[in-house]
């Protein structure tokens, strides 16, 4: 695999990293898996890793394979075992009550609560209880060349991260270059932020830094705005408080997105529909992607409708074995789904 080729390679490879030696000390209490790309507005992570408890987790697939949106959460969450008026059962949202309606009718149609009228009264009823499944969120950073403008600019990133506290550790995996001393560990990065030092070809990270367990259960401290000045430039920092619990529901939001995405979702921003896309696997199980023309790993930005090598599939590809099989864009779509769900106990 062309691991220096991009960060996206490297990411991937990270990824499978997580998967296959989460957590680095060894332990097999927690159920792990993997997602990338996912954050809040103000901030995506590179790879995230949530460390489940195993039988919650499985409970968790009472609720479907999609994900359960805040107003969802909200309402299944909060449901009583037995019927009630939603508006007894339900703490106020800090929204019109026209809206848990409509989540309620969502809720119903996708099967995950149940509802009746008394009257003009809407009565709610749980099916399952949403288990407690969420324990860890572990924030992962990848730089494989992090050379001086790179390491500023992650080190506020880091710095941001540090002070929200809505991961529990963050972490930076870069190259292993086989220095007596990493180059990452001589950075100004926050003391708080584990180094995982991988060799992405081989698949072998060792732990140069172990992170801070961040205390996620109180409250955090948002960066708006910060000097951008020179070394005398004294003009303070613009933050904002964020309240644990509002930390809370956007970690379970966060988790909720991971759990209906997982992280070999990278087709859904390629074209795999292109003639020279292909999946390949790399150490005999991992499946990343593959351009034919360029021949190299390629990034989202470069499979897309613009790029010049750009082939749809033959309409005779596209429909072989139709509707069975359909052409090879849509089985690299169907085999990644199918591993996607074995990462979740259940389903």
């Amino acid at each position: 695999m062309e691991s220096s080729r991009s960060e996206f390679a490297f990411e991937l490879r990270t990824c499978r990293w997580a998967e296959r030696n989460w957590p680095p000390d060894g332990s097999t209490e927690h159920t792990a898996f993997v997602a990338r790309q996912l954050g809040t507005k103000r901030r995506r992570w590179d790879t995230l890793v949530l460390e489940c408890d195993p039988d919650a987790l499985y409970e968790r697939a009472n609720f479907g394979p999609d994900r359960l949106e805040g107003d969802l959460l909200h309402v299944v969450r909060n449901a009583p075992a037995d019927w009630a008026y939603y508006r007894d059962v339900l703490p106020h949202p800090g929204y019109p009550w026209r809206y848990v309606r409509e989540a309620i009718h969502r809720a119903d149609e996708r099967g995950v609560l149940e509802t009746r009228r008394d009257g003009n009264r809407i009565q709610i009823r749980r099916k399952w209880a949403y288990p407690d499944w969420l324990e860890r969120i572990v924030a992962i950073e990848n730089k494989p060349d992090l050379d001086a403008s790179a390491a500023r600019s992650l080190g506020r990133q880091l710095e941001y991260d540090v002070a929200t506290g809505l991961a529990d550790e963050v972490w930076v995996a870069t190259r292993k270059t086989g220095e007596r001393v990493e180059p990452v560990l001589l950075e100004d990065l926050p003391i708080e932020a584990g180094v995982l030092a991988l060799e992405p070809d081989a698949l072998v990270g060792e732990v140069e830094w172990y992170p801070r367990t961040l205390p996620v259960e109180e409250p955090g401290t948002r960066i708006l705005e910060r000097p951008e000045g020179d070394g005398r430039d004294a003009s303070a920092a613009r933050f904002e408080y964020v309240d644990s619990e509002e930390k809370r529901e956007k970690r379970l939001e966060i988790a909720e997105r991971a759990y209906e995405r997982g992280w070999r979702s990278f087709v859904e921003t390629m074209r795999p529909d292109c003639r020279h896309f292909e999946l390949r696997a790399v150490d005999g199980s991992q499946l990343t992607p593959h351009c034919r023309a360029k021949n190299q790993t390629q990034t989202a930005a470069e499979c897309s409708s613009t790029c010049p090598h750009v082939e749809p599939e033959p309409p005779t590809w596209r429909t072989k074995g139709w509707p069975i099989e359909g052409g090879p864009g849509k089985r690299c779509r169907q085999l990644l789904e199918k591993r996607r769900r074995r990462r979740r106990p259940g389903l």
